[in-house]
């Protein structure tokens, strides 16, 4: 019997490579779309010590007892960026799902990539299934991990 792993892992966000801007966002409007989108959010706004950019954190429920934290910036016209913060495929997936469906003017702008594949070498984001429900998203989310997880 195979036993799935369910590995913790930070899972970054970005639009298209060569449309870095195509999100057409901002934060006030990434906030908004989470207190909207789900109950109790918390956010607060800082300057990254990385980036020298303004980013905005991030603390949403998913469900009942499954909170997960992000950081976001959208200062710059031609970059934006979302990380969700040790989090399961399942918990990235109903976020992503959220990302693409709900915030995103268009399901095919969203690519993504975990620290997993970082920690390994990869730079190169993957592309969000544009179509299918979450089961889809989840699927890909999960087959990124696998592929990176070498134990």
């Amino acid at each position: 019997m195979v036993t799935e792993r369910n590995l913790r892992t930070n899972i970054g966000f970005y639009p298209p490579q060569e449309d870095g801007g195509a999100w057409r966002s901002s934060l006030p409007a990434l906030e908004q779309a989470l207190r909207q989108a789900f109950a109790d959010a918390t956010t607060g706004y800082q300057v990254s010590a990385v980036h020298g950019q303004q980013v905005l954190d991030f603390e949403i429920a998913l469900a009942p007892d499954v909170w997960i934290d992000g950081t976001s910036s959208m200062e710059e016209p031609d970059y934006a960026f979302i990380t969700l913060r040790d989090v399961t495929a399942d918990e990235a997936a109903v976020f992503a799902t959220w990302l693409r469906d709900s915030f995103v003017p268009s399901p095919d702008l969203v690519r993504f990539i975990s620290s997993l594949a970082m920690a390994g070498g990869e730079e190169t984001p993957w592309v969000l299934p544009a179509t299918g429900g979450s089961e889809e998203v989840l699927a890909e989310i999960r087959r990124h991990i696998e592929t990176f997880d070498v134990f």
